[in-house]
């Protein structure tokens, strides 16, 4: 081959191994965790003003949210644990949501009924007791960029939910789940993908 070949395919090689590395430095910037918030729980039983004592499912309506701009989630199935603060027993009650994939800033409301069990609510409503839940969500992601998926990072969030004398969180507002135990979602969810990449283009500048 003729110096000015070698030349072309030098220069090319260092263009591609630098862009090689810019991508490898982008990757891990601006990366936004999920946004997890509860937009409805209604539990028929605790309506004061509904003769509706026997109907113990509690009602979720849970909102997830992709902020990022250019990058994926792939949950794994999402575990909903709820419980009751004023329950001696402490007594729980667990829903599970399919997986699912979420494009780019996109927004997903999730569908789940709660069949309770344990505590007496006729007796809740009639003591006039405080109407205190705890909502877990828990689960596991992957970002997709592109063809890349990550490794699995947990991702876990809750909150409080006080109801109203209808039975239903007593705000109109979303309650934003808030986080509890999180793997850092950032910088170190791609270092597995930039030696690779960094190791193939040693290899083809070789």
């Amino acid at each position: 081959m003729s110096k000015f070949g070698d030349c072309c395919l030098c220069f090319c090689g260092v263009i591609f191994f630098l862009g090689l590395i810019a991508l490898f430095i982008w990757l891990p910037l601006g990366v936004s965790k999920p946004s997890c918030s509860l937009h409805q729980f209604y539990l028929p039983a605790l309506n004061r003003y509904s003769n509706t004592p026997m109907n113990a499912t509690i009602f979720l309506d849970v909102k997830l949210s992709n902020g990022n701009e250019d990058r994926g989630f792939h949950y794994d199935p999402v575990n909903l644990t709820v419980r009751y603060y004023s329950d001696t027993n402490q007594t729980k009650w667990n829903k599970t949501i399919p997986g699912f994939y979420q494009g780019y800033e996109k927004k997903a409301m999730k569908n789940a009924s709660v069949d309770t069990f344990g505590v007496n609510w006729t007796d809740v409503v009639a003591k006039h007791e405080s109407l205190v839940f705890r909502v877990d969500l828990a689960t596991a992601v992957r970002f997709k960029i592109g063809v890349w998926k990550t490794k699995r990072y947990k991702f876990k969030v809750g909150a409080n939910v006080t109801l109203n004398d209808e039975g239903a969180k007593n705000t109109k507002k979303d309650i934003k789940l808030k986080s509890g135990v999180c793997r850092n979602l950032g910088s170190c969810c791609f270092w597995q993908v930039g030696i690779s990449v960094v190791a193939l283009a040693l290899i083809l500048l070789d």
